[in-house]
């Protein structure tokens, strides 16, 4: 009868559930042999047997090896095939596109980095991100037709229905509204776009600080500050994608911006962002201030306040603790999240001691009581959203054999 491979309780379905379970079994513990896999899944040997072979057969495991060590026979290990399918990452800011290549299983196997400096791009953004990408794969030895399924991690996020990029203006050639067809056009592969501090929580839910977790607070500095908000598990993103853009909120300590769109910041960027670090460190008669980048001034003299007990640098963190707090007061009085992970590197650079600090101000600040931790992964963690984000999503569509 028509339709029935679909329904609920046949043997297709099952089949295909048992399936998955053994492929999610085989990445979260690595190469099992047959008796483990059915001891997990609570398969007999024989359903077992058969599951293997026809995963083999579908290209999505292979055996690796035999177990040592344990008396009585060696018995075959599978592991999940690395070459089953491939997903990418992109991770764009304002002067570089950072490209990554994943094998299904989750490892890296190609990145590449492609400077793009300057107000007026001198390539078209189309260029960039196909060259930026075919980087990535080349490093990886494949060719862009191996990739599944790409997501692009940029500041902002794009109004689903103009397809204009929103609360991003500093990012230079990414404003056209037709780039998103564009895009498709060049790309053979779905492509899939997420804000990057979105991607950062990704990041921390899945491999990180944040992991069994559905409900928290992700309070990003880099350049710009932003937080991610995940309620019951999913990514809440508002209306046109502009939830977590809490460098425009308005806060206590710092004078309304008006036409904050237009300025690219706001009350709480202006009191508690990267650039405020700098200016504060000077009101406080600090000498000797490293230059560069906002956030990597910020981050460097966030660590060396971290190793002062006493002075101005002291009261430097102390200060910083208590502006962070001011904003995060009113996420948590709204939200009341069980966690609040903090990230980004004038944020990282602080470690436990801002964290501490952060914590006691908001308890003095907020009815609400969220746990603070400072996040887990810390190398390029809008890179490795976007591939955990274009994975999971591969995964499902690979890993179905009910098709």
């Amino acid at each position: 009868m028509a339709g029935t491979a679909g329904t609920p309780g046949t043997p297709r379905v099952l089949r295909a559930m048992n399936d998955r379970a053994a492929l999610d079994l085989l990445l979260a513990h690595g190469p099992l042999s047959r008796t483990r896999i059915g001891k997990l899944t609570g398969l007999s040997k024989p359903t077992a047997s058969q599951l293997l072979a026809r995963l083999e057969a579908a290209g999505l495991v292979r055996v690796t090896g035999t177990s040592e060590g344990r008396p009585g026979p060696s018995a075959q290990l599978y592991a999940v095939h690395p070459g089953a399918a491939y997903a990418a990452g992109l991770d764009v800011a304002p002067h570089r596109i950072r490209a990554a290549v994943a094998d299904i299983t989750g490892r890296t196997v190609g990145e590449y980095e492609l400077p793009t400096p300057g107000r007026h791009p001198a390539q078209p953004v189309v260029q960039q991100v196909t060259d930026a990408l075919d980087g990535a794969v080349k490093a990886a030895g494949l060719a862009r037709s191996d990739v599944h399924r790409v997501v692009i991690g940029t500041p902002g996020a794009f109004d689903p229905g103009t397809g204009r990029l929103r609360y991003a203006s500093h990012l230079p050639g990414w404003h056209s509204p037709t780039l998103l067809d564009e895009l498709a056009a060049a790309l053979p592969m779905p492509v899939e776009y997420e804000n990057d501090v979105n991607l950062v929580a990704l990041a921390e839910q899945r491999l990180g600080a944040a992991k069994g977790h559905d409900d928290f607070v992700l309070l990003w500095s880099e350049e710009g500050l932003g937080a991610a908000l995940v309620l019951g598990g999913r990514l809440h993103r508002g209306w046109t994608g502009g939830a977590g853009e809490v460098g425009f909120l308005p806060v206590p300590g710092t004078p309304l911006v008006r036409q904050v769109a237009k300025a690219n910041s706001g009350g709480y960027q202006e009191l508690a962002g990267s650039q405020s670090v700098a200016k504060l460190a000077r009101e406080l008669g600090i000498e000797d201030l490293p230059t560069g980048p906002h956030a990597e001034v910020a981050a460097t003299l966030v660590a060396r306040a971290a190793d002062h007990a006493t002075g101005p640098y002291r009261e430097l963190l102390r200060t910083y603790a208590t502006r962070l707090a001011v904003g995060l007061a009113s996420l948590v009085s709204v939200l009341d999240p069980e966690l609040v992970v903090l990230s980004g590197s004038a944020l990282a650079a602080g470690g436990e001691v801002l964290r501490a600090l952060v914590q006691a101000e908001l308890e003095e600040l907020a009815a609400a009581r969220p746990r603070l931790v400072v996040g887990d992964v810390h190398e390029h963690p809008v890179l490795r959203g976007a591939l955990e984000s274009a994975l999971v999503t591969t995964r499902d569509e690979v890993f179905d054999t009910s098709r």
